[in-house]
């Protein structure tokens, strides 16, 4: 038996191809398809809504959870943040995915393909306060008869300072509502993009499971010393009262000043010259704690060892070397406070320095005056004029008195700054000393293990996709200088899950830790009390507090592969599709998802969480800028699926290669739609054949004994080899190459093949009753090619393809099994491809003549003669009938072999009519 499919059998995920037995190229027997409806007017219009109802309803996509590992192909989908709404790149990227998903499925691949939702962390919170015009104060009582002052566009009119403060409840509530009607709309969008999701597997990062598996994840890190708490120097938005984590940095510039500072040489009657820096942040003097240059720095070798004092408020501090000191930056000595930047904390943990700090979690200069500067010649400036003040104001009140006591050389001159932000921040962060919770990834040393060199080498076994992307996973994990902050000052989140003893004071035993267990799960210690507790112990001598922390969102999100596959709660699930066989992400939050989700299956699991990583580039606006909603270039989704059709905004995103930057083009959509509707077309044209008009139902013969036309042949043999192209490009993760050949040779198909044989598929020429050979060679090859065409556009195309696939099949083109070339080889005979080619080319010849006439391209050609080149003469000798019927020849035609020189350069192949008579163009009908 061959491959091509029976199209009268139901088409199911575990059929292989029924076919017609071969002998070579000849069959054995005879497989018809019963072709059922070909509208009159064919339509992309409304296809979204008839088959997400018809895919819905016969469960195209569910996964079979009787599948075995083997035989599955799982996917780590994206979980979106549920956060206002989706854009075009999310359309973008998620339209490769389920390419690679359809392709798998119909290579014979039970996909498991889920659909998650990353609701918890700030964004959502940022929406919440922004759409009902609150705020959470964690300070006040539960409200259950509470209803939000504001309801959308409403909300967004109200000041920070105006929105209305409501417990962490009432907060947590709003959250969760609005996030519902957000993934209600999500759902709605992805469906109408055609991904075949199994909507049956789908989970929230904020659901009872994802909690449970979030502090169950990181209770196994505490027990197994990866999980720990410090009190230490980190990064700290001001604005969202938060700690943040390296991952989570943005730097970007930031408008200053340089100002050349004097500190002044102590003992000895503070003789010698002043030792001069140069600051943007001439604030953090009172917080200076050490001068420091580089080792080599020939400039202040005669200073090393020695002190200074500080201008303003004469606090001795020593000078050090140190070689993260730049030689060539300012004036190449630094003062380190604690904290103006990461270089400073690093300073002070490796020369030991004292702590200093002056700015606080509200970024202002703490309100009490430092012991350090108490009685000295600048308490007064301190207390008068920058205790309490923000950064900024302090800056002015500190470069002014430094112009005044002469301690300023020069005016401040202007420079544009590198600063970190957190990446949803408006304001540079500070760096303030706070308790955290983190988890061992690689940034500092670890006594019992290099887990750096651990993660390196998962990131060699990891398939990247382009694999120049595997660069970036390597570049930060070499460039990590701390351990993963995990700990959160925010309230829409996964609860750390602990509690501390108090002891017979009430104070805070933070050695004393109260854990839940694992049956316990999800738990939150701020309005649960531990076993053995009552509530009524909280906060009393000898009872307990709640840690009133959350976990970053990455700390759940990176769970993502552990959770879907049914860690520690569906082991037959798990063992069936874990380890996963693909990651698909963005380029930008590979430092972040795709780290962190490698970091906790290393430590939980010892394994690689995936096999692959997709990498998709990002969505460029017209000037070339990333589109993303905090610029306002993007563009809304829907939209656009409603006005150009679904297939067509997918034929966009998956001309796309994976790891590469691409404009945004609604030209090219057009293209897509235009694509979409000649596979209509076309597909109408070649199941005519087969349609009875009386009885509405026909059969169309698919033999390969009846293909003994060489042109058939040599279109099947060319269709052979897209297969076998497109199969390893989608094998490889190259999906914009298989839609390129794919579409290439579709193209071709339409414009020369289905042109060249019209006539003989017609039976022009022969009586009504009697079908020839040959016009049975023509219906037999179009309908193998259509067959096998409808097939290979499947994953990019997909509601066109399963509109053509229902008018002659029953079940889905996306259940169908992929085509295979072997089959299409046979039938074909061994016959060279390019023979379609040249014969394509000759017919481009005969219309250049006609359109060159100014005449209708029914004109007929009385006489002609037509120069070929050599290696094209045999391929279109062999189409000569076909040739003569399309273009339209009713006398001789003689073919020549081109000689040197002789050629048209405007058609491809170097063709031309040498000589030709043309007849009368046909009568035009009259209208009406």
């Amino acid at each position: 038996m061959s491959d091509f499919p029976n199209p009268g059998a139901p088409t199911a995920p575990e059929q292989t191809s029924a076919a017609t037995s071969t002998s070579g190229p000849v069959a054995d027997d005879v497989v018809r398809a019963v072709v059922r409806e070909v509208p009159d007017r064919v339509s992309t219009d409304g296809l979204e809504e008839k088959f997400d109802e018809r895919w819905a309803a016969e469960r195209t996509f569910a996964f079979d959870r009787s599948a075995t590992r083997e035989q599955v192909y799982s996917i780590d989908t994206p979980p979106p943040t549920v956060s206002g709404s989706l854009h075009v790149g999310h359309v973008f990227s998620y339209t490769h995915t389920d390419v690679v998903a359809r392709f798998q499925r119909m290579r014979g691949k039970e996909v498991f393909y889920p659909m998650g939702w990353d609701d918890n962390g700030l964004p959502t919170e940022r929406r919440v306060q922004n759409y009902y015009g609150v705020r959470c104060d964690p300070s006040l009582p539960y409200d259950p008869d509470f209803v939000p002052p504001h309801q959308g566009t409403e909300g967004k009119k109200v000041k920070p300072g105006d929105q209305v403060p409501i417990s962490r409840r009432n907060f947590i509530e709003l959250c969760e509502e609005l996030t519902a009607d957000d993934e209600r709309q999500f759902e709605e969008l992805w469906r109408r993009l055609g991904l075949s999701v199994d909507w049956s597997q789908t989970y929230q990062t904020i659901d009872a499971t994802s909690r449970a598996a979030s502090q169950r994840a990181f209770l196994r890190n505490l027990q197994r010393g990866e999980a720990y708490q410090a009190e230490a120097p980190g990064l700290w938005d001001v604005t969202f009262q938060t700690a943040v984590a390296q991952a989570e940095l943005e730097a970007r510039e930031y408008p200053g000043h340089y100002h050349r500072v004097a500190f002044h040489r102590a003992g000895d009657g503070a003789t010698g010259e002043p030792v001069y820096i140069e600051t943007t942040r001439p604030e953090l003097v009172p917080s200076v704690v050490a001068l420091i240059a580089h080792p080599d720095d020939e400039r202040y070798q005669h200073l090393f060892g020695t002190t200074v004092t500080s201008p303003l408020f004469g606090v001795e501090v020593p000078v050090l070397a140190h070689h993260a000191a730049a030689m060539d930056k300012g004036a190449g000595i630094a003062m380190c406070c604690t904290f103006g930047d990461l270089t400073d904390v690093q300073w002070w943990r490796e020369l030991q320095l004292p702590t200093r700090s002056v700015i606080g979690r509200d970024g202002r200069l703490t309100r009490e005056t430092p012991e350090w500067i108490a009685g000295g010649p600048g308490a007064d400036l301190y207390a008068e004029g920058l205790a309490g003040k923000t950064a900024f104001s302090a800056r002015t009140a500190v470069v002014d008195a430094l112009r005044e006591s002469g301690d300023l050389d020069g005016e401040p001159s202007p420079t544009q700054r590198m600063t970190n932000f957190y990446e949803k921040g408006d304001k540079p962060l500070e760096i303030v000393t706070s308790r955290q919770w983190y988890i061992r990834n690689g940034g500092r040393a670890w006594e019992q293990r290099d887990l750096k060199a651990e993660l390196l080498a998962r990131g060699k076994e990891l398939d990247f996709h382009p694999d120049f992307m595997r660069v970036r996973y390597e570049n930060w994990v070499n460039g990590l200088n701390g351990d993963w902050l995990i700990s959160r000052q925010r309230f829409f989140g996964v609860a750390v899950p602990v509690w501390y003893g108090l002891d017979e004071h009430g104070e805070v035993d933070y050695d004393r830790l109260i854990t839940p267990s694992e049956a316990e799960l999800p738990v939150d210690p701020t309005s649960q009390a531990p076993a053995g507790y009552t509530e009524d112990q909280r906060g009393e001598p000898g009872g307990f507090v709640g840690d009133n922390d959350v976990m970053d969102t990455w700390a759940t999100s990176s769970l993502s592969p552990l959770i879907v596959s049914g860690w520690e709660r569906d082991a037959d699930l798990f063992d069936r599709v874990y380890p996963m066989d693909l990651r698909p992400q963005g380029q930008d939050i590979i430092r972040t998802w795709l780290f962190s989700s490698v970091v906790r299956s290393h430590l939980e699991c010892g394994v690689l969480p995936w096999k692959n990583a997709a990498i998709s580039g990002w969505i460029l606006d017209p000037d070339r800028k990333k589109m993303s909603k905090s610029k306002g270039n993007v563009v809304t989704p829907m939209d656009l699926l409603t006005e150009h059709g679904s297939d067509a905004v997918r034929y966009w995103a998956a001309a796309a290669r994976l790891g590469t930057d691409a404009a945004f083009e609604v030209g090219q959509m057009k293209i897509g739609r235009r694509l979409a509707i000649k596979v209509l077309n076309a597909s109408k044209f070649a199941l005519t054949f087969g349609v009875d008009p009386e009885s509405g139902a026909g059969e169309i013969v698919l033999d390969p004994a009846a293909v003994t036309v060489d042109l058939d042949r040599a279109m099947l043999a060319g269709l052979a080899d897209v297969v076998d192209q497109a199969t390893a490009a989608l094998e490889s993760y190259d999906h914009t190459r298989a839609l390129e050949i794919t579409e290439s040779y579709f193209w071709a198909f339409c414009d020369d093949y289905l042109e060249l044989v019209k006539d003989r598929a017609y039976g022009a020429g022969s009586e009504a009753a009697e079908v020839s050979a040959a016009t049975l060679s023509a219906r037999t090859a179009l309908a193998i090619a259509l067959d096998a065409m409808l097939r290979l556009l499947a994953p990019f195309i997909p509601f066109a393809t399963e509109e053509v696939w229902s008018w002659w099949r029953t079940g889905s083109v996306h259940r169908a099994p992929w085509p295979t070339a072997q089959p299409l080889r046979d039938a074909s005979a061994d016959v060279d491809p390019t023979g379609l080619t040249a014969a394509g080319h000759a017919l481009a010849a005969l219309r250049k003549l006609k359109s060159a006439a100014k005449v209708s391209m029914k004109t007929p050609v009385l006489s002609g003669t037509v120069a070929v080149p050599a290696h094209l003469l045999p391929g279109v000798e062999s189409a000569m009938v076909d040739l003569r019927g399309a273009g339209r020849v009713t006398g001789p035609l003689e073919l020549v072999e081109a000689t040197d020189g002789q050629g048209d350069p405007d058609v491809q192949g170097g063709i031309v009519v040498v000589e030709h008579e043309l007849g009368e163009p046909p009568a035009k009908k009259p209208r009406g």
